[in-house]
């Protein structure tokens, strides 16, 4: 237990120092909610959808989220490079306790990254619903950082270069969420659209946090959260599986 503490404490406290990177991550979800926000809200207005910051602000706090969360894998590769990876598997404890410690401290990270972007969502205008349902939002902002945290780790697992995982990434992370329901409603979608989003897992986390924050949800909170809650065992599962079997 004291190795996943400490391990988590690393990745938050290295998250806390990099002052350029908070500030940095900040400027994408930014542009979205502006460039998106304003320049398609007359349209999304017209069409009888309502206010598309509204729309829009849950969409964009998991898009943080999802690229903190994921991109926490360079971390390990990192360590791996320069090997203190190698330092750490060498020490008396369990190689999932490591792993655990990662994905925890990965998945805390991105976790914060979102509550600052909801932070500045209320900048914009967005305004959510009931206040009461803000601990089920950080549920499942959480547990969709701990899905996407373990993808990122599970990947990074099977690969020793950057430089092929952010390829991977970006072929994946892009897709993830620009078919999750995001920027645009899932109601009346060509059939092969509807498919993709269904098996998206974004989607649900999207979806529920929606729900709890502006009483929008498509699928239900509980289907929302049962979802996500298996996707996420499953995932950390894959994840374990193959961090176990990484050679520093």
């Amino acid at each position: 237990m004291s190795t996943i503490y400490i391990l988590w404490l690393r990745q938050v406290k290295k998250y806390f120092r990099s002052r350029s990177r908070i500030i940095g991550s900040l400027g994408q979800p930014l542009l979205f909610l502006l460039a998106f926000g304003f320049g398609l809200g007359s349209v999304f207005q017209r069409a009888g959808e309502g206010n598309y910051i509204q729309f829009l602000g849950p969409g964009i706090i998991m898009m943080s989220v999802l690229f903190t969360a994921v991109f926490s894998g360079v971390d390990l590769i990192w360590d791996r490079q320069f090997g203190f990876l190698k330092e750490t598997m060498v020490a008396p404890v369990s190689r999932l306790e490591i792993m655990l410690g990662k994905t925890l401290g990965g998945a805390t990270v991105a976790g914060l990254q979102g509550t600052i972007v909801f932070v500045l969502t209320l900048f914009v205008g967005f305004r959510p619903e009931n206040l009461l349902l803000l601990p089920v939002a950080a549920v499942f902002v959480f547990l969709i950082a701990l899905l996407f945290t373990s993808l990122g780790i599970a990947i990074a697992s099977t690969l020793h270069d950057m430089q092929g995982f952010q390829l991977i990434m970006n072929f994946l992370v892009m897709p993830i969420f620009f078919l999750s329901g995001a920027l645009f409603p899932l109601q009346g979608l060509p059939r092969f659209m509807e498919v993709i989003t269904r098996i998206d897992p974004l989607t649900y986390g999207i979806d529920g946090l929606r729900g709890a924050l502006i009483n929008g949800s498509e699928f239900g909170i509980t289907t929302d959260l049962l979802v996500i809650s298996i996707l996420t065992a499953i995932l950390l599962g894959i994840g374990s599986y193959l961090f176990e079997r990484i050679e520093a």
